[in-house]
């Protein structure tokens, strides 16, 4: 976020669930948010995801539709202020950018695709915002149309994460695809689930938890229908899942469901639902669940203030991960100061913004991180571990995006790493990419003596870097060096012009 928030600022998120999509919109006040306008539309994207990974063409209608009602809302908001993001569904499409162009389009915003795992961080700090603070554990389960993710935070910070590829829609397919009830099926969906839950049940019941937490459409149908049933108000209660369970064998068949509290809208994916919570139950000891009515889009409206008030939680991954891989702080530090003096003297003319200097100051602190793997490719290794590591507060694109910068340090740059990557990301990244080369460049010899002067010059297709002649002549290796930089900028259309002055 380019500027700290003003009193009356509004902020948006939009969330593209696996079974509905959602538009939530804030305005800040007193220091905190209020929600001013909430749109919700089923679109039930899971439902046309085929085994091929495309997307059905009536879903892939319904989805662009519901973004251009969404993007009519937004018009009047400044992009910086909206945060929209893709889940399960998303991630599974053979290519994400198919749907993702035209949808961003629609929306007339960006759409990240976030990982399992940070959804889950996203919706924690959601439900955290949506409940009485406490310094206890809790809990929090989330089952959504494709995914269902598993929580355990004290107060606003997700201690542990995991996100499972379960969700009602996904689970009503897979179980009861022809629409039948049957106590068969439902202890085999029950066993199969119980599997995935084995990585992980374990784990959480060692460290534990005060209250258990459910929060999304499922945990509120279900909560509903508890409720008209008799079993306690806002809650999910054992025995009320019981009830549920045989009233819906006892129906048989999805289209009989008949379950007071519950909307004609849940009734054909709230089966899927049931039995995974009836099964995280029985594997994690729950007798008691609590409805929240947050979720993951409160959360990337809290996360967008956390970012405006200098609290990003990306800034920790990525300290998290120069620690956990042992980077050479003091090397880091002189290729970051390097780096951003040469980003500053050009961001104007290659349009590069606040976000893209912290995306260059993040890249140097983790661009030797290969090195605990292996000297020869580091370059490679570290872009493997930035790519593929779990960074809470980044979407799969920006990751992606960062992969590419610190695999484009040195030697040959990946063009075909850099042309996966969205346009409104990929500009900013080669850019990004050059600067971090000169800079580790400048330092190769892993000494504390400071540079001299640089004065740098950028245009469209080319970069001016000049430096003192008596220092270029005192660093032979370095010079040599540059002017090889320049064959290896070609293949970005760059053409690097070294100056002795």
């Amino acid at each position: 976020m380019s500027s700290i928030l003003q009193e009356g600022d509004s902020l948006a998120a939009v969330d593209l669930g696996s079974n509905s999509f959602h538009l939530v919109v804030a305005r800040y006040e007193h220091g905190d948010l209020r929600v001013i306008d909430r749109v919700r539309e089923t679109v039930r994207m899971a439902l046309g995801l085929r085994p091929d990974g495309t997307l059905d063409p009536e879903r892939h209608r319904r989805a662009l539709s519901c973004l251009a009602r969404f993007g009519q809302r937004l018009r009047d908001l400044p992009p910086e202020r909206v945060r929209a993001v893709g889940t399960n569904t998303v991630r599974r499409l053979r290519n994400p950018r198919a749907f993702l162009l035209p949808a961003e389009t629609a929306l007339g915003h960006p759409i990240s695709v976030v990982p399992g795992r940070e959804e889950a961080r996203l919706i924690y700090l959601g439900v955290a915002h949506g409940l009485p603070r406490s310094r206890e554990r809790r809990l929090v389960v989330d089952i959504g149309g494709g995914s269902t993710e598993f929580i355990i935070g004290c107060e606003f910070a997700a201690l542990e994460t995991e996100s499972l590829q379960m969700g009602c829609v996904a689970s009503t397919l897979r179980f009861f695809d022809d629409g039948k009830l049957t106590r068969k099926r439902w202890q085999r969906a029950q066993t199969e689930i119980e599997v995935e839950l084995q990585q992980f049940a374990a784990a959480y019941r060692a460290l534990g938890w005060k209250e258990a937490i459910g929060s999304s459409g499922t945990a509120r149908a279900l909560g509903a229908i508890n409720e008209a049933l008799g079993h306690g108000d806002n809650v999910v209660s054992r025995a009320g899942l019981d009830e549920i369970r045989e009233r819906l064998l006892g129906a048989g068949e999805i289209e009989r469901i008949r379950l007071p509290g519950l909307s004609d809208d849940r009734r054909p994916v709230i089966a899927g639902g049931a039995v995974i919570l009836d099964t995280v139950f029985r594997a994690l000891g729950i007798d008691r669940m609590r409805v929240c009515d947050t979720a993951m889009r409160e959360g990337l409206l809290y996360d967008m203030l956390g970012r405006a008030a200098q609290t990003d939680p990306r800034e920790a991954s990525i300290e998290g991960l120069a620690s956990r891989y042992g980077a050479d702080r003091a090397q880091a530090d002189r290729v970051e100061a390097t780096a951003l003096r040469l980003f500053d003297q050009v961001a104007a003319d290659w349009t590069l913004d606040d976000e893209h200097r912290m995306w260059l100051a993040w890249c140097a602190r983790v661009h030797e991180i290969g090195l605990t793997i292996a000297h020869s490719q580091h370059h490679v290794h570290g872009a493997y571990l930035v790519g593929q590591s779990d960074l809470f507060g980044f979407a799969h694109q920006e990751q992606q995006a960062l992969a590419f910068v610190v695999r484009a340090q040195r030697r040959a740059i990946p063009l075909e790493v850099l042309n996966a990557l969205p346009d409104r990301l990929a500009g900013a990244a080669s850019r990004l990419a050059v600067l971090l080369r000169l800079a580790a460049l400048l330092h190769r010899a892993r000494t504390p003596e400071p540079l001299p002067d640089i004065a740098v010059k950028a245009g469209e297709r080319s970069l001016r870097v000049a430096l003192p002649r008596q220092w270029l002549d005192a660093h032979t290796l370095t010079r040599a060096d540059l002017d090889q930089e320049r064959k290896q900028l070609a293949a970005l259309n760059l053409k690097l012009q070294v100056a002795a002055v």
